[in-house]
């Protein structure tokens, strides 16, 4: 049902502003600035080998994207925002999920505009409801026709692309029933971590991880939300070389927690989401 991590979002105050630093982050700049004239909205799409960055803002005071693009920044500021799954036929998705007994809406049909090259991309989307993901924004996608160019002048110290998401949760276990069971995503790793009395969950597709950090709370409801990103790169030297230069605030490089890798921490340009850059060593 569920083929990949399509994109990610991003929520923005500023377009122009959010560009120009995930420009720098990501050593290339966006292969599609567009709009959502339906819904209210402005975006940039950063394309990388496994999946897409959404940075998406509001320019209008009307329209339902608009409207949800405000109160996100009004109640939690910038930041992952939604996680889009991708789906080669919406159609069957969506019967397959109403067949277990879930309640959705109807599909729609969205349309964006690159003026500044002349493009168009048209997909369907269906969102699913807050009740079943738990309040974390997601919905499916199956793009229709358009794609987005190809990124030129990308540099060994460019990022490649996402080597995981972290989730947390209160729900452990109710995420995992939705993940693995509803969503028929594969589930790699199920680990408690007794040090800080928590629960690790790896769910793997599109060459990417959907790393879930479970702590149970005294909070009745259960609870999922997206919390930070690690973009992979070939050469971490040469990438924190890059980003120090253009004036990002990046933490010295140490050995990452996973064996034969390097990491170092962004602490500025990153829209107020935790970011972490990774080198696999051979």
């Amino acid at each position: 049902m569920i083929k990949a991590i399509d994109h990610l979002i991003v929520v923005v105050e500023d377009l122009d502003s959010a560009i120009e630093n995930y420009t720098n982050i990501f050593g290339f700049g966006p292969s599609w600035r567009g709009v959502h004239s339906e819904l209210g909205t402005a975006n940039a799409l950063f394309a990388l080998d496994n999946l897409y960055l959404e940075l998406l803002a509001a320019n209008s005071h009307e329209g339902t994207g608009a409207l949800m693009v405000k109160a996100t920044l009004e109640q939690d500021g910038e930041g992952l925002a939604g996680l889009v799954f991708g789906t080669s036929n919406i159609s069957a998705a969506k019967t397959n999920l109403e067949d277990q007994g879930i309640k959705l809406g109807d599909l729609t049909v969205g349309t964006g505009f690159d003026n500044d090259q002349g493009l168009t991309r048209t997909w369907k989307n269906l969102f699913l409801p807050f009740s079943l993901t738990r309040g974390l924004f997601t919905f499916l996608i199956e793009h229709e026709t358009g794609s987005l160019p190809k990124v030129a002048n990308v540099s060994f110290s460019s990022v490649q692309k996402l080597d995981h998401v972290v989730v947390n949760t209160n729900d452990p276990d109710g995420l995992l029933n939705l993940y693995k069971n509803k969503f028929g995503i594969r589930l790699a790793l199920d680990q408690t971590i007794e040090k800080w009395g928590g629960r690790m969950l790896f769910f793997r597709l599109n060459e990417t991880t959907i790393e879930v950090i479970g702590k149970l709370t005294d909070d009745t409801e259960s609870i999922d939300k997206l919390w930070g990103l690690a973009w992979t790169v070939s050469d971490i030297k040469e990438s924190h070389k890059r980003l120090s230069l253009s004036g990002v605030e990046i933490t010295p490089i140490k050995d990452g927690r996973k064996n034969k890798t390097l990491v170092c921490t962004l602490k500025s340009h990153t829209c107020g989401v935790p970011t972490l850059l990774i080198q696999q060593l051979s």
